[in-house]
């Protein structure tokens, strides 16, 4: 039997995260000592190291709870991960290209403003943000 310290350390994580996968479900509860001390099988390490595999690829404790229940059932999750995986893909072109579009207005805000500060004109506060709003 391992301790929490024994199997956080084999598989990368932290106690605390060891605890914190427990609660969620993602690991089954273990067994407890008389003092009531976790202690773990190794069959929970491959589990644990799995678990840091997924989150290393975007996938949220609720996705990877998700793969996990399905492997549980004798279902094979492959089919469910390819379709998050694909769903993060299309989230991450999303964000790139809102990404570019604010990269495109910051330009246009900063030329605009080095257009007027040549001509002089005045600004409240600041033209590069009072002419923002004009160049979006």
């Amino acid at each position: 039997m391992l301790t929490v310290g024994s199997i956080a350390a084999e598989s990368g994580l932290s106690p605390k995260a060891v605890r914190l996968y427990e609660a969620g479900g993602l690991i089954d509860p273990p067994e407890r000592t008389a003092a009531g001390y976790r202690t773990y099988t190794d069959d929970v390490i491959p589990v644990l190291r799995f678990i840091r595999q997924a989150q290393a690829l975007g996938l949220s404790l609720k996705e990877i709870k998700d793969i996990l229940d399905l492997q549980r059932r004798g279902e094979q999750p492959c089919g469910l991960v390819t379709d998050l995986l694909d769903q993060h893909l299309a989230d991450i072109d999303r964000r790139i290209a809102d990404l570019q579009a604010l990269r495109a207005t910051l330009r246009s805000a900063r030329a605009q403003a080095g257009q007027a500060a040549g001509r002089g004109e005045r600004a409240v506060v600041c033209r590069i943000i009072e002419g923002a709003s004009a160049a979006s």
